[in-house]
C-alpha cells in the first residue's frame, strides 16, 4: 500500500527591516482575503527557494535576498489532500515595490499587524515565522470547527 498523497505546496515570506517595519499585502482573492505576507505556489520542477524568490518577486517587484526557511502550516483540505505553506523570513532585498493582481503591498511597523484586518491564519503563521523556538502551525477540522496548534 502506497503512502503516497496529492500535496499542494505554497510558501509566505516575512520580509522584515531593521527598523521592525514589515512588507505586507492586502490580498483581494475571495478564497484569502485580508493583510497577508506575499508568496504563492511551487510549480513543478522548481526548487523551494527559487519559489519563494520567484513569487515574492512577481508580487511585489522585490527580490528577496537569502530568505530563510522557517516552519510550515500543515493542513489536509475537505477533499483529504495534503496542504503545506513553507514559511520564510527575509530581511534583505533589491528592487522597488510594486502592486501586483493580488493585492496593494505596503510596509507597516510590526506593532501595528495585530490591528489590520488579518488572513485566516496569519497571526499563528507571524508567530512561528519570529519564533526560535516554534516551526508548525497544525490546522485541523473544516470551517466553523477550524482550528490550529502551534508547535
Amino acid at each position: 500500500m502506497s503512502r503516497a498523497r496529492l500535496t499542494t505546496l505554497t510558501n509566505i515570506c516575512l520580509l522584515t527591516t531593521k527598523d521592525h517595519r514589515i512588507l505586507v499585502q492586502d490580498r483581494q482573492k475571495p478564497d484569502w482575503p485580508g493583510i497577508t505576507f506575499p508568496g504563492g505556489h511551487v510549480e513543478a520542477g522548481e526548487s523551494l527557494q527559487a519559489a519563494m524568490i520567484r513569487e515574492f518577486f512577481e508580487e511585489t517587484g522585490l527580490t528577496l535576498e537569502d530568505p530563510q526557511l522557517c516552519g510550515v502550516l500543515d493542513f489536509t483540505t475537505e477533499e483529504n489532500e495534503a496542504y503545506l505553506v513553507l514559511l520564510y523570513r527575509a530581511h534583505s532585498f533589491k528592487g522597488q515595490l510594486q502592486d501586483s493582481r493580488e493585492g496593494r503591498v505596503f510596509w507597516i511597523k510590526d506593532s501595528e499587524l495585530p490591528q489590520q484586518n488579518l488572513s485566516a491564519d496569519l497571526w499563528a503563521m507571524y508567530q512561528v515565522m519570529q519564533s526560535d523556538s516554534l516551526s508548525e502551525v497544525y490546522g485541523t477540522g473544516h470551517d466553523a470547527s477550524w482550528k490550529t496548534q502551534l508547535y
